[in-house]
């Protein structure tokens, strides 16, 4: 890293940001930009993170996102960066032919910020939050079905199921049973319509989240495939980082963190022998993990940004082994999206 520049210094970067990342200070940290590097930030949502590399070396950003009025208000930056910066409409299954399209072969660095951001929560017509109310969209890139015709066609079991799994909902079979109930009177188009359904069979304490936190969750993340196209992600980092080259995931859904834990855990220790297959020698570690237990946010960031609490993140660093060709361990077993809007 060029030593020469902190992450406070954002003026090659075009000024303070709109919003202050979480975790910012430990990502770019454990990311350790250096001149000349390639760096992806695969979630660029309100440039922050972007800002911060930029500004930490003389390096090159290609910004990721599916929300294509995210990468539309990135234009200012793009033009500040004079040249250093890309931005493309595209998921993290699709970064690989992004990167393909761009001439690049390796990358020395991929950020990822998971999540929903807090531009997409604050647009009520985006359908995200349950406090503003508006349709029921929850779509990342504006495409394909909303979660409207989710819930309109999900059987009861399939709702349950996904609202236990992402949502980690212990009452989920009652929010299915009376969606399903509440949907035979008409549609439930609005996210002020789906909460209520939620709320009458959920009650929250004072000082809990709101009982329809959790459906919103995994509601949400089945729609968008989240845990999919995270370990796409992950799969993309192992092939393209260079040696040396940096991973940090900043999760806020448990099975997101689990899946991010278990990867690194796999690929930083040599791949065990199976006693029902011939002897062979073991694999190298493919990554050199960084953080040994995950980094949360200060008692200091807690209280500034709520948002923070549930963060964590993880990082690891790039051998020279090979790729390594065993699965990623990770998204639990859930229906398909089509086989949902079938009523299945």
């Amino acid at each position: 890293m060029n030593r020469g520049r902190g992450i406070g210094n954002t003026d090659v970067a075009g000024g303070p940001a709109p919003h202050i990342p979480v975790l910012a200070r430990p990502a770019i940290d454990h990311l350790a930009p250096r001149d000349g590097g390639l760096y992806i930030d695969g979630t660029f949502g309100a440039g922050g993170h972007t800002r911060l590399i930029l500004a930490a070396a003389d390096c090159r950003v290609i910004g990721i996102d599916r929300d294509r009025s995210a990468i539309a208000l990135g234009a200012p930056l793009v033009a500040e960066a004079e040249g250093r910066l890309i931005l493309t409409e595209s998921r993290f299954s699709e970064i690989e032919a992004v990167l393909a399209r761009n001439g690049v072969t390796s990358i020395d660095g991929l950020l990822i910020d998971l999540g929903v951001s807090s531009m997409q929560l604050d647009q009520a017509a985006r359908g995200f939050s349950f406090r503003r109310d508006g349709p029921l969209d929850m779509r990342m890139d504006a495409e394909g079905p909303t979660a409207a015709d989710l819930v309109a066609a999900a059987s009861e079991r399939t709702l349950a199921k996904v609202i236990a799994t992402l949502g980690e909902e212990r009452h989920a079979r009652a929010v299915a049973r009376a969606i399903v109930k509440r949907r035979e009177e008409g549609p439930i188009r609005t996210t002020r319509e789906l909460a209520e359904t939620v709320e009458s069979v959920v009650w929250a304490k004072p000082g809990e989240i709101h009982p329809a936190t959790r459906t919103f969750q995994a509601l949400r993340m089945f729609l968008n495939d989240e845990l999919g196209e995270l370990v796409s992600a992950l799969a993309t980092a192992e092939r393209l980082l260079a040696p040396g080259g940096r991973l940090v995931v900043i999760s806020f859904h448990s099975l997101e963190d689990r899946i991010v834990k278990r990867f690194f855990a796999a690929r930083g220790r040599a791949a065990s022998v199976s006693r029902h297959q011939p002897l062979t020698p073991s694999a190298a570690p493919t990554l050199r993990i960084l953080t040994s237990r995950a980094v949360t946010a200060s008692a200091e960031e807690n209280a500034e940004n709520p948002r923070a609490r549930s963060a964590k993140l993880r990082a690891a660093e790039r051998t020279d082994a090979a790729a390594s060709a065993l699965p990623i361990e990770a998204v639990p077993e859930l229906p398909g999206l089509d086989d949902a809007l079938r009523g299945r």
